[in-house]
C-alpha cells in the first residue's frame, strides 16, 4: 500500500502497445505536432456541448408542454425524404456505370431502331447484376421522397411553423422542392423514350415562354429551340451532378437549421 492508502501500480500492470497502435500513435503525433488536431477537436467538442446545455431541442423542453405523441409519425416526414435521397443516390451512383447519354440511333433485336440511351435503359433492366432491382429502387426512392416532401411542406404550413423564427429554414424548404422536382424532371428524361420526348417537350415550350428569358433559358436547360443530344447531355449533367449537390448541401443546412433552434413541435 501507498502512504496515501492508494495501492500503487506496478509496472506489469500496464501492457505493451501492439506494433499497430504504435504506427497509429507516431501518424497521430506526427500530425499533431503540425496541425494541432487536439485543440481543434477539443474546440469542436466544447463548442458541441455548449449548444446542447444552451439551446432548447423542442418547444416541449423551451415551453415545458405536453407531449402529443399522436403527431410524432409527420415528424418523421423530413427523416424519410433525407432517407429516399440517399437510396436514390447510392442506386443512382450505380446506374451511371450502365447509362449512356447519347441520342445516337441503334438497332435493338426485337424492338429495331432505337436510341442508345434507351438501349442502355434496357441493358440495365435485363443484362445488369440485378440491375432490374436497382433501377425498382431508384424510381422508387424519388416517388417517395417527392411524395414526403409534399406532406413535409404542407405539415410545416398547417402547424404554421414557418413563422418566425423560422422563416429563413422554410425558404431554404421551399427551395429543396424545387430541387427536388428537377431532380424527378431531369430524371424523367433521360431515358428518351417517347415518353420522355414529350416530358422535354413541354418543359421545352414552358422555358420559351418565359417572357424576356425565353430563348436563354431554352438554350440553358435543353441546348436549343429544338430537342436532342445537347438536351440529354444537359439533363444528364443536371441529374447526375449539379442539383444532387446542391440538394446535399442545402438539406444539410436545412438540418443544421432544425438542429439550432430545435423542432417546431405544435402547441
Amino acid at each position: 500500500m501507498s502512504p496515501d492508502g492508494v495501492e500503487a501500480r506496478r509496472d506489469d500492470d500496464f501492457t505493451e502497445p501492439g506494433p499497430i497502435a504504435k504506427l497509429l500513435l507516431a501518424a497521430f503525433a506526427w500530425l499533431d505536432e503540425r496541425y494541432r488536431i487536439r485543440n481543434y477537436a477539443d474546440s469542436i467538442q466544447h463548442f458541441y456541448h455548449q449548444l446542447n446545455f444552451e439551446l432548447p431541442r423542442t418547444h416541449t423542453e423551451k415551453y415545458n408542454l405536453r407531449v402529443i405523441w399522436y403527431w410524432y409519425p409527420l415528424y418523421a416526414l423530413g427523416s424519410i425524404v433525407f432517407l429516399a435521397f440517399i437510396f436514390a443516390t447510392i442506386s443512382g451512383i450505380l446506374l451511371t456505370f450502365y447509362y449512356i447519354p447519347s441520342t445516337s440511333s441503334v438497332m435493338m433485336e426485337g424492338v429495331g431502331e432505337a436510341t442508345q440511351a434507351w438501349q442502355s435503359v434496357a441493358l440495365i433492366m435485363t443484362e445488369m447484376p440485378l440491375g432490374f432491382m436497382i433501377r425498382a429502387v431508384h424510381f422508387w426512392s424519388a416517388m417517395v421522397m417527392v411524395s414526403a416532401v409534399v406532406l413535409h411542406m404542407a405539415r410545416v404550413y398547417f402547424t404554421q411553423a414557418y413563422k418566425k423564427p423560422r422563416e429563413l429554414n422554410w425558404l431554404l424548404g421551399v427551395v429543396l422542392f424545387l430541387l427536388t422536382l428537377g431532380l424527378g424532371y431531369t430524371g424523367y428524361i433521360l431515358p428518351w423514350s417517347q415518353l420522355s420526348f414529350w416530358a422535354g417537350r413541354i418543359g421545352l415550350e414552358m422555358s420559351l415562354s418565359t417572357p424576356i428569358l425565353g430563348k436563354w433559358l431554352a438554350g440553358l436547360l435543353f441546348g436549343g429551340v429544338e430537342l436532342g443530344q445537347e438536351t440529354v447531355t444537359r439533363m444528364y449533367v443536371l441529374h447526375v451532378i449539379l442539383l444532387p449537390l446542391l440538394t446535399f448541401g442545402a438539406s444539410i443546412a436545412h438540418v443544421a437549421i432544425v438542429w439550432w433552434q430545435g423542432i417546431a413541435e405544435p402547441h
